[in-house]
């Protein structure tokens, strides 16, 4: 019989929980706002009274409206809308609708009334006349999408109308159960093979101790739990996290539950749950604790009482300082509506806990409740992770890339690419294998996780002119330029590849948001007349590089005769092209790649992505084309002297140090951060440099560089080349030590206790020329 038990335990003094304000879920006193890109269509959940609002012209296109009842049917009226035309699917990446309407019953091939939203001048606001499900479209027809004339995001924010009722995240399939864990207080339960479950931070920053047995080891009278020792041993982590090492483990090693989504990524599996004795000691006798409260709820299972439980404390952030060893604690990072979602690899009995904690921290010094969903074991539930802008932005869940049919058979290797998974490696033929079919044929990697942005307008080209580092006005159409976006200190905010599409028209492929930020910032200060248009991931892109790339393409690709073609792009040259023949998949081809290698790269819409991924890989057969992943493209890069963010620039180091200066064009009459830079490079400090080391030993990120005793430098990249057949690194080293040829050492084992020779050099360690890429 599946249950749960419910301890209170309440102390003397009571716990007073005030409402609190965190980016995310939270209390309903502020409404919740949704993203929306173009081509994008996204569900809402809307209760009787409930308001959507759309802002004035804040989407720079149409916005179609749908929506269903509970039973699938059109509600349209609901909102006091009428359908005036049906959807086109050709013109929205549909599969999510399409699945949910075959869901509910319904015929996903069936015309589908909705109702049309152009550009309006003031603000529109729907409001639900009953329970519905409101689905909002971006419509863009692929060829105008890929030829840089698409419009930006849609934000659009729901106010619930009941503002006394907490928000939960949306449930994720069909509930078993479910139940509130008020703080102070622990409840047992029992979850069946196969089942997911879910704990829920409701109000943010709140610790929730657990703890997990095996059903038939129960019966048996033997306590097989969850260890949190074996985990971190074997996941290889702190903590186990969705993606390839996913699983908590018994004390025999033996898996028992395995992370599917975890959207705050901080979490403790080093210390106990909060105990009577640990609040005695700090002056508080009788205070409800976790270890008890643990203790209860697991008494009408059997298990026996301990003083201190040795739990997996979800939301708990703690750290090992690296100087003093030291256990470190401070307010979590959990946001309000954050959680974990795991799955039961065997029938379990389980215990969560609301932490009682609120004399330091652990819980933001205001304890508040745990929520718990159990989910049949058929719920549509992938992994994922969260994935947020900036600390403060709105959480988004990491999304399978619009080419992950074809690579989830080919590896179960994926990591995060800010918020798509990307392929790590691929075990048929390897890292070394991809790397060589990049070096010697051709090879293809998903690089959708770049950030795009079309910048539109007459003024779109001054507003360039004055974010990034090269001459745009010196930019013909058609080409492309890798340039910087600077502060005013001069460190470089972000870099990425400049192309120009029209006269009025760029598309700005980069790294992060910032340089959305950046470039928005910009124009409202300067009142130009231009428009920044986040493409967010509905623009998938692959990397086609190596020595054979060029004849892959010539087998697969068309273009029209005003626009250039496949054999006349140089380095840095674009094109709209079409696969095949003038009727073929449109996309945006681009002689640009991060390998240093001949290479291209091509943009298209998701609804093409399978259909181009096949084209390239059956055209690339008789070439050795094989997939590569994240792994195989880091050594490439170092190899060919090209920079990361985080690693050669970082907060603090300017373009000049970060080793940028040749994007640098300091004949501009302006540019943000240009006063910085000619200060800095009259008497320059540091520079970055190459490093070759004596054996195959790969220093940390971060590792010193010393001459002697005295650091001189920092490790920004390390590798095994696998074609100097040795390590090597680049460095930030002082100018007094960055002549070719000066011995240094890398110190490991806290700088001193190992050394690792090393050699000063140029980069790039392969072709410094760059004659492949030119070729």
């Amino acid at each position: 019989m599946y249950g749960y038990q419910l301890i209170h335990a309440c102390d003397n003094r009571g716990l007073i929980s005030p409402q609190r304000s965190f980016p995310g879920y939270a209390k309903n006193t502020t409404a919740q706002a949704h993203s929306i890109a173009p081509r994008e269509v996204k569900r809402i959940e809307m209760k009787t009274g409930d308001l959507v609002s759309i802002p004035q012209s804040s989407h720079g296109g149409s916005l179609h409206i749908l929506a269903f009842d509970p039973h699938g049917g059109n509600a349209l009226q609901g909102l006091g809308l009428q359908g005036t035309q049906a959807l086109d699917m050709t013109q929205i990446d549909a599969q999510a609708l399409a699945g949910w309407v075959s869901a509910k019953g319904g015929d996903e091939t069936a015309a589908i009334p909705v109702a049309v939203l152009n550009d309006v001048s003031d603000q529109v606001v729907l409001k639900a006349r009953m329970d519905l499900a409101l689905w909002i479209a971006r419509p863009i027809d692929r060829s105008t999408f890929v030829a840089g004339s698409a419009c930006g995001p849609t934000t659009v924010t729901h106010q619930p109308a009941n503002p006394s009722s907490v928000i939960l995240p949306p449930e994720l399939g069909e509930v078993r159960e479910e139940f509130t864990i008020p703080r102070g207080t622990g409840i047992a339960y029992e979850l069946k093979k196969g089942e997911y479950f879910q704990i829920i931070d409701v109000e943010g920053q709140q610790c929730s101790d657990f703890v997990a047995f095996r059903s038939d080891g129960l019966d048996r009278g033997e306590e097989w739990m969850i260890d949190g020792t074996a985990s971190r041993s074997m996941s290889r982590r702190a903590f186990p996290t969705p993606g390839l090492f996913d699983k908590f483990f018994d004390q025999d090693a033996r898996p028992l539950i395995n992370v599917v989504q975890d959207t705050c990524g901080r979490h403790d599996t080093f210390g106990l749950a909060c105990t009577a004795r640990v609040y005695e000691e700090r002056g508080f006798p009788g205070h409800v604790n976790c270890s008890d409260n643990i203790s209860d709820a697991l008494d009408p299972f059997g298990v026996r009482k301990r003083p201190a439980w040795p739990a997996i404390n979800f939301f708990w952030n703690t750290w090992i300082d690296q100087n003093s060893h030291e256990y470190m604690t401070e307010e979590s990072y959990s946001r309000a509506g954050d959680y974990v979602v795991m799955r039961a690899m065997d029938n379990l009995v389980c215990a969560s806990t609301a932490c009682p904690d609120e004399i330091d921290p652990v819980n933001g010094w205001n304890p508040t409740d745990i929520h718990v969903r159990i989910y049949r074991s058929d719920a549509p539930i992938r992994r994922a992770v969260a994935y947020r802008e900036k600390e403060d932005s709105l959480m988004s869940i990491s999304q399978e890339s619009a080419f992950h049919e074809r690579l989830a058979p080919l590896t179960n290797h994926f990591s995060p690419a800010r918020d798509l998974w990307a392929p790590v490696s691929f075990p048929t033929t390897g890292m070394l294998g991809e790397y060589w079919a990049c070096r010697n044929a051709v090879a293809v990697q998903d690089m959708s996780g770049l950030r795009k942005y079309d910048v539109v307008g007459p003024d779109a080209e001054k507003l360039l002119q004055l974010a990034t580092t090269r001459n745009v006005a010196k930019l013909p159409v058609w080409r492309g330029s890798y340039t910087l976006m600077c502060d005013e200190t001069g460190a470089v905010v972000d870099d990425g590849t400049l192309f120009r599409l029209g006269e009025h028209l760029f598309r700005w492929c980069c790294g992060t948001e910032e340089s959305g930020r950046v470039l928005g910032a910009l124009a409202a200060e300067h009142n130009f007349q231009v428009r920044v248009h986040a493409l967010q991931n509905a623009m998938p892109n692959l990397a086609i590089q190596g020595p054979k790339s060029r004849d892959l393409l010539k087998k697969i690709v068309f273009t029209q005769p005003h626009l250039p073609a496949l054999e006349q792009l140089k380095w840095f040259g674009a094109t709209v092209a079409r696969l095949n023949d003038r009727d073929g998949a449109p996309f945006m081809l681009t002689r640009s790649g991060y390998t240093g290698e001949l290479g291209y790269e091509i943009f298209c819409a998701k609804a093409d992505a399978l259909t181009i991924w096949d084209a390239i890989m059956a055209a690339g057969e008789e070439f050795g084309v094989l997939p590569m992943g994240t792994a195989a493209l880091a050594t490439i890069r170092i190899e060919a002297g090209l920079a990361a963010a985080g690693a050669e620039f970082a907060p603090g180091v300017d373009a000049f140090e970060a080793g940028l200066g040749f994007a640098v064009d300091m004949t501009k009459a302006e540019f943000t951060g240009k006063a910085a830079l000619e200060r800095n490079v009259k008497d320059p400090r540091r520079a970055t440099k190459g490093l070759l080391l004596n054996g195959d030993d790969v220093p940390a990120h971060g590792a010193p560089v010393w001459a002697g005793e005295r650091q001189v430098g920092v490790v920004t990249s390390a590798t095994r080349s696998p074609t100097l057949e040795h390590a090597i690194a680049i460095a930030r080293i002082s100018v007094e030590y960055a002549d070719n040829g000066t011995q240094l050492e890398i110190g490991q084992l806290d700088g001193h206790m190992k050394r690792l020779g090393a050699r000063v050099a140029d980069i790039p360690f392969i072709d410094p020329q760059r004659k492949r890429a030119r070729a």
